[in-house]
């Protein structure tokens, strides 16, 4: 753009403006008082009735200011706002709107403060649906292995419409220029056999496969279905038929079949009889080195390969084959009977290979996804394991570990496990899921109390802006949502509603993380497909995809060059750019949990509850706390606190067919990180792909990135 015409463009209409500030009617300081469009920030898409409705003003301000509701112009309620100060995460001076006691409803509602307007939004009981089919939408569109076909690149029903502009050519099946995924071979001088790895997800912006991330995002999206079957009541939502995809009304719930398509390439990875290493998983298969933008899968030109075989990894298959095991039992036998069978072996080759932690030599390509601390794998693994089979053989991992962590991601995997002891009903783990459902219970106050004394809704400290710091959020309203379901304590189902506001625009930047979900919304995340900003031709990005949000170590070049005054305003750390891949790609395991929490906040919204006692939900949990709130909006770190063993009980051996199918179902059965802030043993997984050189994090200081 040629900056001297831009200028001349835009002098007309601000001729007015520098006459007033010539005249000395308006000064210069006085233009932060200008009226701001997306100010108060809000949920650009809308609030759920019975749901958190809040927004929040910035302000240079710092006494009460006077609030209008509007709808399609005509004030419906008004108030004053309440100051809160400076939030320590953006350097924003802020106050709080609180629209609890408005009960209209509809389309075209918007917040004023004197001349400062939000962008539009609605307050509706399906406010929030659209946006869960195109979250989960995501998965299909970025499948491999097989064609993306025109009619099915809508969202499901009906969210957003199909176009020709997302369909492409299956990626990677061995039609020139490809070189994979129907036999890829191993590293060179590492094994001398290739597997059929065809199917699965790709997993961010570039077209790597990786099992530790593709394993806990499978299980997000498996335990929403849980979640659902067992404590839900919306599961018709996501039920056969609903989301658009080529396996829709085959009988199965349409969020099975999507998440089986990267079950099989999970599948596909594990080491075959006969081979050294026989029953572990490789840790991961990609390109032998960087390709560039743009970059559809079908065009890709280099050469793939399989990583070396890892213990996460082969951990990873034993936890997710073996819940899949038991929610495909009814379904299809065949397939439970090979997941299982997957499952058992991967677990006894991780037991004969405890050690086998990925070197980090195989990155030029691919992320590393490198994890130095498996014993939470070993938990994850045993705790999947011993609700499917009931073989006692697995309580010894369990009773061995006391689950400290505060959040979960694909690096901490043990708090999945507790997750699934306290959702699944099998027999043989009823005294475990009472006290795992008391853990999740006060994990969830800790966030509970992050977020209450956080400027904007997120339940993140100070520290806690790092490398997709918005799928760990993510990940932490899925406990907040449990503790919802375990307590029907209100107070947790509008934390996870806070949350989702945060996503959705009411942040520092106010704009939605989300794409095509709000007014303005992200729209460059880093995609090779989805690369429009880099080449016309390429396609912009559908509906529904996370951007990975506000990251303070900037570990990419041109996020650290445009952002490196902000790093003492971390939550400002965020830019809408395909190039910076540090703050805003886009990745699997970070639109798993959001499909979660939108799933779990339509039911809310759906059952129209709002109770704030702590009246429980389940005879299991035994007491809970209550929320905590706090007005103070200075930073505060949440520590992990220590926690005894979820407990024991005496283990019945049975088989398959004989522990947990034969427990209570529901009659609802009709229906388909991101590292965690405790784990900083090994730097984020990096992509670089405007260069091809390799970049390295320091485990130790992960916020340093140096080539090598």
């Amino acid at each position: 753009m040629n900056i001297q015409k831009e200028f001349a463009r835009k002098i007309p209409k601000r001729k007015a403006l520098y006459t007033l500030i010539a005249s000395g009617l308006l000064t210069v300081a006085s233009l932060d008082a200008l009226a701001q469009t997306g100010n108060p920030r809000v949920n650009q898409l809308g609030y759920v009735p019975n749901g958190a409705k809040t927004a929040t003003y910035k302000t240079t301000s710092t006494s009460a200011q006077t609030w209008q509701l509007k709808q399609n112009g005509t004030v419906v309620a008004s108030g004053q706002t309440t100051p809160l100060g400076t939030d320590a995460a953006s350097g924003d001076n802020l106050h709080q709107i609180d629209l609890s006691n408005v009960t209209s409803t509809g389309t075209g509602f918007s917040l004023t403060v004197g001349s400062d307007s939000s962008y539009n939004f609605a307050i509706s009981s399906t406010a929030l649906k659209g946006a869960l089919y195109d979250s989960l939408k995501y998965f299909y569109h970025n499948r491999s292995g097989i064609a993306i076909e025109t009619q099915y690149t809508g969202g499901g029903n009906g969210s957003f419409a199909s176009n020709s502009k997302w369909a492409r050519p299956a990626g990677h099946v061995n039609v020139s220029p490809n070189k994979g995924d129907v036999n890829v071979p191993c590293w060179t001088g590492t094994c001398n056999y290739s597997l059929n790895v065809s199917k699965g997800w790709y997993d961010a912006g570039d077209h790597g496969k990786y099992v530790v991330n593709g394993g806990i995002s499978v299980w997000t999206l498996l335990n929403l279905y849980e979640r659902s079957l067992y404590l839900g009541a919306n599961s018709p939502s996501i039920a056969d038929g609903k989301l658009n995809i080529p396996e829709s009304v085959n009988g199965v719930p349409d969020i099975l079949d999507e998440a089986r398509w990267e079950m099989e390439f999970l599948l596909g990875m594990q080491v075959p009889t006969g081979q050294a290493k026989a029953g572990m998983v490789h840790h991961k298969m990609h390109d032998v080195g960087w390709t560039g933008f743009p970059l559809a899968p079908h065009e890709d030109p280099q050469e793939r390969a399989l990583v070396p075989p890892s213990t996460a990894a082969t951990l990873n298959v034993a936890a997710v084959a073996a819940q899949a095991a038991r929610i495909w039992r009814d379904i299809d036998s065949g397939f439970a009977e090979t997941c299982l069978t997957a499952a058992e072996r991967a677990w006894t080759a991780a037991q004969a290979n405890p050690s086998d932690l990925y070197s980090g030599n195989y990155d030029n390509g691919g992320g590393g996804y490198g994890d130095k601390t498996v014993a939470d794998e070993f938990y994850w693994a045993a705790a999947e394991l011993y609700i499917t089979t009931g073989d006692s053989k697995y309580l010894s991992t369990l009773n061995s570990r006391s689950v400290t962590q505060t959040n979960f991601g694909w690096a901490d995997t043990d708090l999945a496990g507790l997750i699934s002891l306290a959702i699944v009903p099998a027999s043989q783990t009823a005294s475990l899921r009472s006290a795992a459902q008391q853990k999740i219970v006060s994990i969830a106050d800790l966030h509970i109390a992050t977020q209450n004394s956080s400027g904007y809704p997120a339940p993140s400290s100070i520290t806690d802006y790092y490398w997709g710091s918005n799928g760990s959020v993510a990940n932490k309203l899925i406990l907040m949502g449990l503790a919802y379901d375990f307590t029907k304590n209100d107070t947790y189902a509008k934390g996870v509603g806070k949350g989702l506001n945060f996503f959705l625009g009411q942040n520092t930047q106010s704009t939605s993380f989300i794409t095509g979900e709000g007014t303005k919304a992200v729209t460059q995340p880093h995609h090779r497909f989805w690369s429009n900003a880099t080449n016309g031709s390429y396609p912009t990005p559908p509906p529904g995809a996370f951007s990975g949000g506000p990251n303070a170590g900037l570990e990419d070049p041109k996020s650290a060059a445009a952002l490196a005054s902000c790093v003492t305003k971390p939550a400002t750390c965020w830019m809408d750019n395909i190039e910076a891949y540090a703050v805003n790609e886009i990745t699997i395991n970070w639109n798993a949990p959001l499909a979660w929490n939108l799933a779990f906040y339509n039911d809310y919204a759906a059952s129209g509850n709002n109770n704030t006692s702590s009246s429980l939900a389940s005879s299991s949990v035994v007491s809970s706390s209550s929320a905590r709130s706090s007005s103070s909006i200075a930073s505060s770190s949440v520590r992990s606190s220590s926690v005894s063993s979820v407990g024991s009980s005496s283990a019945r051996s049975s088989s398959l067919s004989s522990t947990i199918f034969s427990s209570a179902r529901s009659s609802s059965s009709s229906v388909r990180s991101s590292s965690s802030s405790t784990n900083t043993s090994a730097g984020p997984r990096l992509d670089n792909p405007f260069t091809d050189a390799r970049w390295y994090v320091d485990p130790v200081k992960p916020w340093l990135l140096t080539a090598s």
